[in-house]
C-alpha cells in the first residue's frame, strides 16, 4: 500500500458511562468507515472518561468515603480486555473494515480489580488484536491507575505499515520512544490527554526522530458532558466550562504537520498518508538504521509479564 485514510476522533466521553462512551463510538466508527478510514483512533482513556478535575477525596495520609465512592464508579464503568464492550466495538471495526485503536479504562479482575489506563487494538475483521497498558501513570494519575509492564507493547503489522501506541506522557519516556522505534513502528499513535501548547512540538519531535507518521488523539469535553452530581465538588466548580479543549493533529516524517491541532470542537479528523514519505524520510536519518551506533548503545527491553 502507497497511502493509507487515516481518522482521528476528537470527542468527548460520555462521562462515566461506559455503555453510553460505546454506542457513541460506535457510531463514529461507522461515520469514519463510511468516509473510508483505514485506521480510526480514538482518544485516551475514552471509556469511560478521562476524569479530569476529579480529586477522589485523596490527600496525603487519607481518603474520603466520598472518594471510595467516586472510585467505586469509575471501577464500575471501566471494561475487561476481552468483554462485551470489546465484543460490541469489535463488531463495529469489522462494519467499517479498518483498523480500530481505543483508549479505555481496563479493569483486571483477574489481579484483584486494579485499573489500567489502556489502549486496545482492533484488526478490520473485528478482531481484537491486543492492548497496550500505561508503563507510568502521571501525577495523580497514580493514585486510580496501576502500572503496566513490558508485555503489552505491541507494534502489529498491517497493510498500512506498523501500527502501535505510547499514551500520554508516556511519549516523554525516550527508552520507551526507543522501544517502538526498534520494533519497525511506521505510524505512531499518541492518544493524550494533553491539550498544551508543548505537546505539539513532541509529535513533531517523535515524528522526524522516529520518522514516521504520528497520529495525535485528544478529547474535546465540557462541563455539559459530566453528570451534575460530578460537578458539585469545588474542584470541579473551579474547572473552566471548556474542560478539554482537543488539540488533535497529524505529523508526517519530516515533522511538517499534515493536519495542525484542531481546538474547540468535536470532529473526526480525516487525512491520507503517502506511507513512501517513510522512506524519503530515511534517505537521510534512520534512527535503528544507519543512523544508530549499536557499537555504542544498546537498549534491553522486559516484555515478561510482571
Amino acid at each position: 500500500m502507497n497511502s493509507c485514510k487515516v481518522a482521528v476522533v476528537q470527542v468527548g466521553s460520555i462521562v462515566m458511562d461506559k455503555q453510553k462512551c460505546v454506542d457513541k463510538a460506535v457510531q463514529l466508527i461507522h461515520e469514519a468507515g463510511d468516509q473510508g478510514a483505514n485506521i480510526i483512533l480514538f482518544p485516551e482513556a475514552y471509556i469511560p472518561a478521562y476524569p479530569r478535575g476529579m480529586g477522589f477525596g485523596a490527600l496525603v495520609g487519607s481518603r474520603s468515603p466520598e472518594g471510595r465512592d467516586d472510585f467505586l464508579r469509575y471501577a464500575k464503568n471501566s471494561i475487561t480486555v476481552p468483554g462485551p464492550e470489546t465484543e460490541q466495538l469489535g463488531k463495529a471495526a469489522k462494519k467499517a473494515g479498518a483498523y480500530m485503536v481505543m483508549g479505555v479504562i481496563e479493569r483486571d479482575v483477574k489481579a484483584g480489580g486494579t485499573l489500567y489506563c489502556t489502549v486496545i487494538f482492533f484488526g478490520p475483521d473485528g478482531e481484537l488484536l491486543g492492548k497496550h497498558r500505561k508503563l507510568k501513570p502521571t501525577g495523580s494519575e497514580r493514585l486510580i491507575w496501576g502500572e503496566g509492564d513490558g508485555s503489552t507493547m505491541p507494534v502489529f503489522d498491517t497493510p498500512f505499515g506498523k501500527i502501535g501506541a505510547l499514551i500520554c506522557w508516556e511519549n516523554y519516556m525516550p527508552l520507551a520512544r526507543a522501544a517502538m522505534y526498534e520494533k519497525g513502528i511506521q505510524i505512531y499513535l499518541a492518544p493524550t490527554a494533553d491539550s498544551r501548547d508543548t505537546w505539539f512540538a513532541t509529535m513533531r519531535h517523535i515524528a522526524i526522530e522516529g520518522r514516521c507518521f504520528v497520529l495525535s488523539c485528544n478529547q474535546y469535553s465540557t462541563k455539559e458532558m459530566y453528570e451534575v452530581d460530578l460537578l458539585e465538588t469545588e474542584e470541579m466548580q473551579n474547572m473552566p466550562d471548556e474542560i478539554t479543549r482537543g488539540g488533535s493533529c497529524i505529523v508526517n516524517p519530516l515533522g511538517e504537520f499534515v493536519v495542525e491541532p484542531v481546538f474547540g470542537k468535536e470532529e473526526i479528523i480525516y487525512a491520507t498518508l503517502d506511507l513512501d514519505d517513510i522512506t524519503r524520510g530515511h534517505f537521510d536519518f534512520d534512527v535503528v538504521g544507519h543512523y544508530n551506533r549499536k557499537d555504542v548503545f544498546q537498549l534491553t527491553v522486559n516484555e515478561e509479564p510482571q
